[in-house]
C-alpha cells in the first residue's frame, strides 16, 4: 500500500493559451522539488512532458502527459495540457481528473483566447482555479495592469496570493506574510484582501475576526478550501519558469493551500439507465467499492492500448478486478502503472485521487468508469462535453488495398482524441476525417505517417449540409409484390411535420387494431430513416423531423419485414417532397484574435463570406478579439487568407452553433441534376 494518505495527495491541471509556457513551468516545478536532475528545454526536446517526436518537431504541446512529484509532504499529481485551440480536447479531458485548474497566464500576451475558455469550462466543472501569470520577467510586460485586465475580466475574486520583487527576480508571499516590500502594489494591502476575502464564507469566523482584528493561519485553512470550491477566491501567483523566480513559492501554494481530494467538488455518478438512473456522488474513502474514471487513452503500437484514469473512490490494486461501465465480464489488473512523462512505473496500489493507467484492456474506451461492483445497474458519469469537430479532409489511400488498413487506423485516432470524428459518406463515397482545425489534421496526418506508416492523399470534404421539412405533410405507400410464389405485401401510412433546429428524428407509432402487426412497426421504422438518410433536395440526411404512423394495412401471409420497410421508405419520400423540404448548412461560431489595427479587413473578409460579426473586445498588446458567426462553406482557406491580412499575428477558432437554411440560389445549385432514386426494391 502507499506510504502517503488520500489527505497528501493534490491534483492540479496546467490549462491555458499556447506559449504560456506550461511545459516549463512543469519542468520547472519537477527540478524545484528534485524529482528531475536538471531541467530539460524545448530547444534540445528533451523536456518530461513534451516526449512526443512530433512535439519535439512542432515545439509545443500536442497531448496532456502526467507527472508526480513530492514537496512539503504532499504528493501532487500534475497534469500538463496542450493551449492551441486546435487541440483542446486533451485539456478539457485533463479537467475531469483534478480538484484544482492552474490556469497559466503568458505575462507579455495577457488574457488569451484559451484562458478565457479554460477559466469558464473550470468553472463549469466546479472546480477550483488559480491563475498563474508566468514570464514574470520578459520584457515589455505591464504587471499592475495585467491584474487589473485579470479582475475585470474574471471578478474581484481574483487575488495575489503572492507578488513580484526586486525586479522579478523574487516573489513574495502575501498570505501568510504581512508585510513586506513588492515591485507593485503593496503586500499589506494584498494580505488584507485576501482575509477578508476568505472569512467571508463563514459568518462565525468573520464575527471573530471583526471583533479581534486578526485570525490564525490555521483558523483560515478550512474557510478557505471552502472559498476556493465556491468560486469565492481565485488565488493569483508570478513565476518564471525560465529563471526559476516564484517557482518555490507555487510549490508551496500548491502544497499547503490546495485542496486535497476530500475537500475539493467531487464529480456526480451514474447508477442506472435514462430517466431511472440514481445519482450518486463519490467519497474519496481507500475502503469502499473502487469507482475510476478514464480521462485518457493512448494507443502505443507497441505497449497497445493503454487506459489512463483517476481513482475517485477505494483502492486500485495490481490483483483488483473491475468492470468497464455496464459490462458484465471483470477483467484483472495484472500491471498497474504511474506515468512520468513517457515512464510507466509500476505500482501496487493507486489511492482516490491517484492518477494510474492499465495496459491491453480492450474493453477500456475514453470516458469509461470503472468500478468493483458486481450489481447488474451500469454506473456510469455523464459524458464529457467536448467542441464539435469542424474541420474536414476526406482521404483515401495512395495504394490499392489500403482501405482495410486505413479503417484500422482511423478506428483508433478518435479513441485517444475526443475532437477527432470519422464520417463515412455513402453517397460521396467519402471518407473524412475532422478535426478542430488545419493544424489539429497536419498533425494527425503526421501521426498516422510516423506511428503507423500510413501514407493517404487528402482532398476537401463536402461540406455536411443537412436537409429538413418546413411545414405538415402526408405519405402513403403500398408495397405488392407477386413473384409466383410467396409474395410481398405491406401498406403504411405517415405524416410527417418539422421539429425545432436541434431537436432530431422522432417517429411515433399511432397505428390503431393491429392494421400493422406490431412486430412490422420496426421495419416500417427502418424504411422512414433508410428514406432520411438521403434528403429529395440534394441527397444530404434529413433532421429534426417527427415522422408519425398512423395506419396501413397487412396480409396474413404475404407481409415480410421487406414489404414494410419498402412501403415505410417510399411512403417517406412521398410525404417529404409535399412537405416542402429546404436544404441546412452549418454555421460555425467563430473568435478571431488579431492586430486591432486589422480589425475592419477582417470584419470586411467575415461579411464577404456571408458572415456576421457578433462581438468584439479589446485585448492585452493592442490585440482584439472578434466574435462572429460565419457558414462553414465560406470558410474553405480561411487560414491562409488571415496569415496574409495579419502578417502570421492571427489566430482563430471555431465551434459548431447551428444549421440554418441556406440561401435559394446556393439550394438551387446543390439541387441541380439530383433526384431521388424511388427503383422497386
Amino acid at each position: 500500500m502507499p506510504s502517503y494518505t488520500v489527505e497528501a495527495l493534490r491534483t492540479f491541471a496546467l490549462v491555458g493559451h499556447s506559449d504560456g509556457g506550461k511545459t516549463m513551468l512543469a519542468e520547472a516545478l519537477l527540478f524545484k522539488s528534485g524529482a528531475i536532475g536538471a531541467m530539460g528545454t524545448l530547444e534540445r526536446g528533451d523536456t518530461v512532458c513534451d516526449f512526443d517526436p512530433l512535439e519535439r518537431e512542432y515545439r509545443h504541446s500536442l497531448n496532456s502527459a502526467l507527472v508526480h512529484f513530492q514537496h512539503g509532504g504532499a504528493e501532487i499529481r500534475l497534469i500538463d495540457t496542450p493551449g492551441t485551440p486546435d487541440f483542446v480536447g486533451p485539456a478539457l479531458a485533463a479537467l475531469a481528473a483534478v480538484e484544482t485548474a492552474l490556469v497559466v497566464v503568458n505575462a507579455q500576451n495577457g488574457i488569451e483566447l484559451t484562458t478565457r475558455r479554460m477559466m469558464d469550462w473550470a468553472a463549469g466543472r466546479g472546480l477550483c482555479r488559480m491563475i498563474v501569470v508566468n514570464k514574470i520577467d520578459a520584457e515589455r510586460v505591464d504587471l499592475p495592469g495585467l491584474v487589473a485586465q485579470l479582475r475585470e475580466t474574471f471578478g474581484r475574486e481574483v487575488l495575489p496570493i503572492n507578488l513580484p520583487a526586486d525586479g522579478a527576480s523574487r516573489v513574495v508571499d502575501c498570505f501568510f506574510n504581512p508585510a513586506g516590500d513588492a515591485d507593485f502594489s503593496s503586500v499589506a494591502d494584498a494580505h488584507q484582501a485576501l482575509i477578508d476575502q476568505v472569512v467571508e464564507v463563514d459568518e462565525e469566523l468573520m464575527a471573530r475576526y471583526l471583533e479581534a482584528g486578526e485570525v490564525t493561519p490555521a483558523e483560515l485553512h478550512a474557510p478557505l478550501e471552502r472559498a476556493l470550491r465556491e468560486g469565492h477566491l481565485i488565488p493569483l501567483c508570478f513565476v518564471s519558469a525560465r529563471t526559476g523566480a516564484g517557482v518555490a513559492e507555487l510549490l508551496d501554494v500548491l502544497a499547503r493551500l490546495a485542496p486535497n481530494p476530500a475537500e475539493g467538488n467531487p464529480p456526480l455518478f451514474y447508477k442506472g439507465e435514462g430517466d431511472a438512473a440514481v445519482p450518486f456522488r463519490s467519497v474519496p474513502d481507500p475502503s469502499r467499492h473502487v469507482l475510476a474514471h478514464v480521462f485518457k487513452v493512448v494507443i502505443d503500437p507497441f505497449v497497445g492500448k493503454l487506459g489512463v484514469f483517476r481513482v475517485h473512490q477505494g483502492t486500485v490494486t495490481r490483483d483488483s478486478q473491475l468492470f468497464v461501465g455496464d459490462g458484465k465480464r471483470p477483467f484483472k489488473v495484472g500491471h498497474l502503472f504511474r506515468l512520468q512523462g513517457k515512464r510507466y512505473e509500476e505500482v501496487d496500489a493507486l489511492l482516490p485521487g491517484d492518477f494510474g493507467a492499465v495496459a491491453k484492456v480492450d474493453e477500456i474506451e475514453f470516458d469509461a468508469v470503472l468500478h468493483d461492483s458486481h450489481d447488474e445497474d451500469h454506473i456510469h458519469l455523464k459524458p464529457l462535453a467536448f467542441p464539435t469537430p469542424m474541420q474536414g479532409l476526406a482521404i483515401e489511400g495512395r495504394r490499392h488495398g489500403d482501405e482495410q488498413r486505413i479503417a484500422e487506423v482511423l478506428h483508433r485516432l478518435p479513441a485517444e482524441d475526443p475532437c477527432v470524428r470519422v464520417e463515412q459518406h455513402a453517397s460521396t463515397n467519402e471518407t473524412v476525417l475532422r478535426g478542430m482545425g488545419e493544424m489539429h489534421l497536419r498533425y494527425l496526418l503526421d501521426r498516422m505517417a510516423q506511428s503507423y506508416k500510413l501514407e493517404v492523399t487528402t482532398r476537401p470534404p463536402r461540406v455536411p449540409y443537412r436537409e429538413t421539412i418546413t411545414r405538415p405533410a402526408a405519405g402513403h405507400h403500398r408495397h405488392k409484390k407477386q413473384t409466383g410464389g410467396a409474395g410481398q405485401f405491406g401498406e403504411v401510412f405517415l405524416r410527417v411535420e418539422p421539429r425545432a433546429r436541434g431537436e432530431g428524428f422522432a417517429f411515433v407509432d399511432e397505428v390503431k387494431g393491429g392494421v400493422i402487426p406490431g412486430q412490422f412497426i420496426a421495419s416500417v421504422e427502418k424504411g422512414v430513416r433508410a428514406a432520411l438518410s438521403a434528403g429529395p433536395v440534394a441527397g444530404f440526411p434529413v433532421e429534426d423531423i417527427k415522422v408519425t404512423v398512423y395506419d396501413g394495412k397487412s396480409h396474413s401471409v404475404d407481409s415480410k419485414d421487406v414489404a414494410f420497410q419498402a412501403a415505410g421508405r417510399k411512403a417517406m419520400l412521398e410525404a417529404l417532397r409535399a412537405a416542402h423540404p429546404i436544404v441546412l448548412e452549418p454555421v460555425a461560431a467563430i473568435e478571431i484574435t488579431a492586430p486591432e489595427v486589422k480589425l475592419g479587413d477582417l470584419t470586411a473578409d467575415l461579411t464577404g463570406r456571408r458572415g456576421q460579426v457578433t462581438g468584439t473586445e479589446p485585448l492585452s498588446q493592442e490585440m482584439v478579439l472578434i466574435r462572429g458567426q460565419v457558414p462553414l462553406a465560406e470558410l474553405e482557406g480561411y487560414a491562409g487568407r488571415l496569415k496574409s491580412i495579419t502578417a502570421g499575428q492571427g489566430a482563430y477558432a471555431l465551434v459548431l452553433s447551428h444549421y440554418d437554411a441556406v440561401p435559394h440560389e446556393v439550394q438551387q445549385k446543390l439541387s441541380s441534376g439530383y433526384q431521388v432514386a424511388l427503383d422497386d426494391d
